[in-house]
């Protein structure tokens, strides 16, 4: 159930006793709680823990199987990937179009009163859509002409845009930067700065994530609280962790200790048996008091060993609640001795490049490099890697790979969906026996049944790992390994994962991406920028 009240100082949003399930049954939610108030919150958690499907019942797009949802104030939600109409002019996309229609008639000597009240108190609407636009690096849309094809990160710019100009006390925002260049990024985080409503943002990008004042970590189906950014989350998460390992060593030794006790108070009572026996079999006392004291020992007996076995019990349980605390953040632990490229070694040449899209290249790459490859969305950085990999004749000039090489695309399409994880693995490894590929594959985190589940099952993350074990692991090793956006759709723990993968990997990497955190993390080498023409430039 949704209920609304008006804009008040104190906006909020909050649910409470929350239940929500798929119709195939898989639940995602229960009895869950939650309020944000007034700040800037992260909303962080694994793939598949409910982030997004939470947003979507507070924006009321999804109804709650239980419990209630309830925003006091306006409320603003920006969705995943949501496409604009292209037919639709920018100021109908903007949520404007009747305001300033009103507003020109007035202007045209048009004074009806329906023309006031479309208007009301905005008379200054079409300064603040430019002013908005223009802050969004959006300048040269006009507010008449049609969208028609705009670019994926655009779409996001003029979504954000139209929720600005609205002014929501309540802003929603569910991975914003995916699609986003680096400048346009970077106006969003102003954007974000700026925010003095409510404002929730699920996101797995790090620099968007250091600007917001409190960090909500969904996992178990609960929310746990960290005060500060991202970076003070990961120190807080570090302390925390220790903390848990720590008592779990401690539970560790408890445990032991209550094993050998509780063998120690065996020896003992087998030795008093033995004793009690012999005594009996000497006869050295009455028959009466010999009975009583065996009687007597027995039930002594039973109480000291149940006595033991039940701290035993508690030292278990003690280590259980120990071990849960223990975050389970499993790594990738490979190593990739035939990646290795020997330093100097060429790796490609481009000569006298043009691709489909017009974009330039002349350039030589030699040894490991690691290489960012940047530029402004529609630039042609997915053309220029799908080109070199030769998925794209070029339109002049040549692209030679002088080593074994492999793209893993942003759509993830090198996996076969109707084959398994192992079979998709054996695909590029025909060579590989069975028992080979599996163990390879356990270091990637696919164990026993996992490695046997359909591609087509997988989760986001999931089907990134299975995507970069089939190409690391294929036959030949790949010596030049080329990554489109990689850590789009990819929860935090899986980014973790993916960094240290590539830490093992010793070949030339280019990577496609506008997360800088992660570029920094993976250890580039060499930046180049495209923009029209592809040219060094200084590392960010």
């Amino acid at each position: 159930m949704h209920t609304h009240s008006a804009a008040p100082s104190g906006a909020f949003v909050a649910c409470s006793g929350l239940g929500f399930a798929w119709p195939d049954g898989t639940r995602v939610l229960e009895d869950f709680e939650l309020t944000v108030g007034p700040g800037r919150t992260g909303l962080i958690g694994l793939n598949g823990s409910g982030k997004s499907t939470l947003l979507k019942l507070f924006a009321g797009e999804l109804e709650p199987a239980e419990g209630t949802v309830r925003t006091a104030g306006e409320l603003g939600y920006l969705p995943q990937n949501a496409a604009l109409d292209t037919h639709l002019r920018v100021d109908a996309a903007l949520g404007i179009a009747e305001t300033r229609a009103a507003l020109h008639a007035i202007e045209n000597g048009d004074a009806g009163e329906a023309a006031f009240t479309a208007v009301g108190d905005d008379w200054d609407v079409e300064e603040r859509a430019r002013a908005t636009l223009d802050a969004l690096g959006l300048h040269a849309i006009d507010l008449d002409r049609t969208i028609g094809e705009v670019s994926g990160g655009e779409s996001v710019l003029l979504r954000l845009a139209a929720l600005l100009l609205r002014r929501p006390d309540v802003l929603l925002l569910d991975e914003p930067t995916n699609n986003l260049d680096l400048a346009a990024r970077r106006r969003l985080y102003a954007a974000v700065e700026g925010w003095s409503g409510v404002l929730v943002v699920v996101s797995h990008d790090r620099e968007l994530l250091d600007r917001v004042d409190r960090i909500a970590d969904l996992r178990g189906g609960e929310i746990h609280w960290y005060g500060g950014n991202y970076t003070a989350y990961e120190h807080a998460l570090a302390v925390e962790q220790e903390a848990a390992e720590r008592l779990m060593r401690v539970a560790e030794a408890d445990v032991a200790r209550q094993k050998r006790e509780l063998a120690d108070a065996h020896v003992k009572l087998a030795r008093r048996a033995r004793y009690a026996d012999k005594m009996y079999a000497q006869k050295r006392e009455p028959k009466i008091i010999m009975n009583g004291r065996k009687a007597a020992a027995e039930v002594s007996a039973g109480k000291h060993r149940a006595m033991h076995t039940e701290k035993l019990k508690e030292a278990r349980q003690r280590l259980g609640e120990a071990a849960e605390a223990v975050r389970d953040d499993d790594e990738i632990r490979v190593d990739l001795p035939h990646t290795e490229v020997p330093p100097g070694r060429g790796v490609l040449t481009l000569r006298a490049l043009r691709t489909r899209y017009g974009a330039r290249a002349d350039i030589e790459l030699r040894g490991p490099e690691r290489v960012a490859l940047t530029g402004r969305n529609g630039s042609g950085k997915t053309t220029l890697l799908r080109t070199l990999a030769g998925g794209i004749p070029p339109e002049e000039g040549t692209a030679e790979i002088h080593v074994p090489h492999r793209l893993l695309p942003q759509r993830l399409d090198v996996l076969d969906d109707g084959l398994t994880v192992a079979g998709n693995v054996a695909r590029f490894a025909p060579d590989a026996t069975n028992n080979q590929v599996r163990a390879r594959l356990a270091r990637f985190l696919f164990k026993g049944a996992r490695a046997d589940q359909p591609a087509g099952t997988l989760s986001g993350g999931e089907r990134f790992r299975a995507a970069l074990a089939a190409l690391l692991l294929a036959d030949p090793a790949p010596q030049l390994l080329m990554l489109d956006e990689p850590t789009n759709n990819l929860d935090m723990a899986s980014v973790r994962q993916l960094v240290t993968a590539l830490d093992a990997y010793r070949g030339a990497l280019i990577v496609v991406s506008h997360d800088l955190a992660f570029l920094r993390e993976i250890g580039i080498t060499r930046w180049l920028a495209l923009d029209g023409e592809l040219a060094d430039t200084a590392p960010m």
